[in-house]
């Protein structure tokens, strides 16, 4: 039987994606749409100014939307996807929490907290199991799971992968990121077309930090952050949807360029429904990947990598995913999947 799920948030760009994501999937059904209270009580269809690019299912548009608050969402829904701006999100997450729900979030608040568990599940699985210990501190029925940015999520596996054949030791990053990335209405069109904006608020820190929390060890009490020093330089460009990053990594062991793209291409997948197989692609032509070329891969979810390129340190090359369904509302999905299969629902 399939799991009785929501979306909190459901009426923006993730919240729309994660709609489009899970209307069809095999284990879990969509019963709980929430929004603003502006939204509430109203068909979804009405409310919902429907950005994505296949149409709005047709039960799903008939949903009545309901107010973001535990009170309103039904007591048997035994997963929540949220898509909640962090302001919101890190007022009402903890609320549906100590409620009893299971929340999976794509928001950016608690990302680094000491009992939240930050999960790309293909790379730090077993750091799902911070959730007991933050049921023992918080005292919640519930639960909460983040994923991570999505510039973070297009590197990681990436630098997973090195880090298991070589070690890593430090990480560069300059990121090329897509218009959508802001939100519909995060870029003006006079601000994109025709230049490149080398700006964009908070995210060199979220990729410094996220990235040692989702690559470092977790004991059973806690997890212990990567060693490597990260540093990040983060750019929008005109693009509508893929991030491309440029990714200098050092190792402590020598690595070739042959050797880097052989560690990405075996390093495996997971045996759950959203995740891709295999989940780095890996091109031999030096100019991919890219973004228009390259995003649906693995129907979004999958990295791709190439030009790979041999540094005095370490191994230089690029790297792509789709911003709005790897890096965002798939994720959430794919850690809802791990939630399910590991028994936390």
């Amino acid at each position: 039987m399939a799991v009785r799920v929501g979306v909190l948030g459901a009426t923006g760009a993730v919240g729309q994606r994660l709609i489009q994501l899970l209307d069809p999937h095999p284990d879990f059904d969509l019963v709980a749409l929430t929004a603003s209270d502006e939204s509430a009580d109203r068909p979804y269809r009405e409310v919902a100014k429907w950005r994505v690019d296949t149409p709005i299912p047709a039960d799903v548009a008939e949903m009545t939307v309901t107010r973001t608050a535990p009170d309103a969402v039904p007591d048997d829904v035994e997963l929540l996807f949220s898509s909640l701006p962090s302001g919101v999100g890190e007022r009402v997450e903890p609320a549906f929490c100590e409620a009893g729900y299971v929340v999976s979030s794509n928001s950016s608040n608690d990302r680094n907290a000491d009992d939240v568990p930050l999960t790309i599940p293909e790379v730090n699985a077993d750091h799902i199991d911070l959730l007991e210990v933050q049921r023992d501190t918080r005292g919640w029925d519930g639960a909460l799971v983040k994923n991570p940015n999505c510039s973070t999520i297009t590197m990681v596996p990436t630098l997973a992968a090195l880090d298991r054949a070589f070690g890593l030791e430090s990480v560069h990053v300059a990121t090329l990121q897509a218009v959508s990335g802001a939100g519909y209405d995060g870029v003006t069109s006079m601000e994109i077309i025709d230049n490149a904006i080398p700006h964009i608020g908070g995210e060199e820190r979220k990729m410094e930090s996220e990235a040692r929390k989702l690559l470092g060890s977790f004991d059973g009490a806690e997890v212990r952050w990567h060693d490597a020093d990260v540093a990040a330089s983060c750019n929008r460009i005109p693009t509508l949807d893929g991030h491309l990053e440029n990714v200098w990594a050092d190792t402590n062991e020598t690595v070739t360029a042959e050797g880097a793209a052989d560690a990405m291409r075996e390093y495996p997948s997971l045996d759950l429904h959203s995740s891709p197989d295999p989940l780095i692609h890996v091109f031999e032509e030096p100019d991919r990947p890219q973004p228009r070329l390259d995003r649906m891969r693995g129907g979004g979810m999958a990295v791709t990598a190439g030009g790979f390129r041999e540094t005095e340190g370490g191994v230089q090359y690029n790297c792509l995913a789709h911003n709005t369904i790897r890096g965002a509302a798939g994720a959430s999905v794919l850690n809802g999947e791990l939630l399910l299969n590991d028994g936390w629902l």
